[in-house]
């Protein structure tokens, strides 16, 4: 006995199977009327400054930090002994060579200086008897009136009385020098610190007891060191000619100087690996103080004809240093840059971009190799780039970070315009619609990890 649903399976296989493939057949074609989906839109260009790269004159330098030291420093302590009368200058004051400082007590020595003078007086009033009285023996002798040991005798007696007469003489010098030390005198051209001792107060001579300080700040020497390794280039460069060091406020590098090297020691410090070096700095204006520390580049050479870009420019990626050019056709192009000494608000580039060359400065995180870019309105508060020959300088600048960040913003701004809703994409700066699939063109590279000076702080 069959039952019915059985042949039903076992007739009809066939048109159930064709049934099946009609009902997909009719959803691929309304699907197909349905049209293509719409790719994802186009990537608006980035907004980005440049500037060209330049060919300048720079130097080769060692950056180093120094320490000014008075052209002559005097502690001033007292040669005799007394008490204080009188203070003849202010604290801080510019003295000259002999201007009277300070006054000890005179009296004292000034009667030691009259007591002298009058013992010398009464001495040579005894000499003089003496020589009377030797001249007239000699006279006297011939006629055998006086024997010859008197006359020896009283040449005995004027000897004795010229020996006392210049002990006399040397007495007097004495005590006249001690009188002239009762006024102190500044010894050099120069500023005095701060009075150490008050008026009534007895001073001891030839003591330990400073009174005042004086240093010679104009000019002033500048030591620094470099280290050994350094040491053949310094040699190499000194013995054919001077070398120029310039020499900056550590927080204001438009304050500078420039002197020249003079002494280089003549032995590395073991302990430490360097050597000793200074230049003198001409300070007529007293710009900068004894003791002070500054930051000092040795200028040992000029490198001719060198490619100098703005500092933002070079950014550090997973690859090292790179730069994005700007291409003739509006695109970025991303460059392996080998970057040398910086030189001021620019950095020296050795390999990599060639003179005139447009080099993006900012907007550098939402661009990819090959991205469009158009130019940013320029900014009047924006200082201009750095033209002609470059002095060494190491001012710091800022990254590459925050014009990033504005960059982004105003990518940010246009999305809004167009009423695409965007999301950040992974490991990277740039934006792109969330409706969209992302395509190789649109991928942005992976994110910088920073400008130069990041990655020298991290090692």
């Amino acid at each position: 006995m069959s039952l019915p649903f059985l042949n039903y399976f076992r007739v009809k296989p066939v048109c159930r199977i064709l049934r099946m493939s009609c009902g997909l057949l009719l959803c691929l074609v309304i699907l197909a009327s349905c049209g293509k989906a719409p790719g994802p839109p186009e990537r608006p260009p980035v907004s980005v400054t440049m500037a060209p790269a330049q060919v300048q004159n720079v130097p080769l330098y060692i950056d180093e930090i120094g320490n000014c030291l008075a052209l002559q420093s005097v502690s001033i302590t007292a040669q005799v002994s007394g008490a204080v009368t009188n203070i003849s200058f202010l604290d801080g004051a510019d003295v000259k060579t002999g201007d009277l400082l300070y006054t000890i007590d005179p009296r004292t020595y000034q009667a030691a200086r009259d007591k002298a003078a009058a013992t010398l007086a009464a001495d040579q009033a005894t000499l003089k008897l003496n020589q009377a009285q030797l001249d007239r023996s000699q006279n006297l002798v011939a006629g055998n009136y006086i024997s010859p040991q008197d006359l020896e005798n009283l040449k005995t007696v004027v000897s004795t009385s010229e020996a006392t007469v210049k002990q006399d003489k040397a007495l007097l010098d004495t005590a006249e020098i001690n009188l002239e030390y009762c006024t102190i005198r500044s010894p050099i051209d120069g500023k005095t610190g701060v009075h150490l001792v008050d008026i009534g107060n007895v001073v001891t001579a030839y003591s330990n007891n400073v009174l005042v300080s004086i240093q010679r700040n104009n000019p002033l020497y500048v030591d620094f060191i470099v280290t050994e390794t350094d040491l053949p280039r310094v040699r190499q460069y000194f013995i054919n000619g001077s070398l120029k060091v310039e020499v900056y406020f550590p927080d204001d590098e438009k304050k500078h100087r420039t002197s020249e090297l003079y002494f280089l020691d003549n032995a590395v410090q073991i302990g430490s690996g360097t050597v000793k070096l200074r230049s003198i700095l001409p300070n007529d204006d007293r710009l900068f103080w004894p003791g002070q520390f500054v930051k000092v580049k040795l200028v040992l050479a000029q490198i001719p004809n060198a490619v100098v870009v703005p500092y933002s420019a070079v950014q550090i990626g997973h690859d090292g240093p790179f730069a994005f050019v700007a291409k003739p056709d509006n695109t970025a192009e991303l460059r392996q840059v080998t970057p040398g000494q910086r030189q001021g608000e620019n950095v020296v580039i050795e390999k990599g971009i060639a003179a005139n060359e447009m080099v993006i400065l900012t907007g550098q995180m939402l661009l990819s190799p090959g991205a469009k870019i158009v130019a940013a309105p320029p900014d009047k508060n924006a200082p201009a780039t750095a033209s002609g020959d470059t002095t060494a300088s190491g001012d710091t600048t800022a990254g590459a970070g925050s014009d990033a960040a504005a960059s982004q913003t105003s990518e940010a701004d246009k999305a809004k315009a167009t009423g695409s809703v965007t999301t950040p994409s992974s490991g990277a700066g740039a934006e792109a619609p969330k409706s969209a699939t992302t395509t190789p063109s649109d991928a942005a590279p992976a994110a910088p990890v920073g400008n130069i000076d990041d990655k020298s702080k991290a090692h």
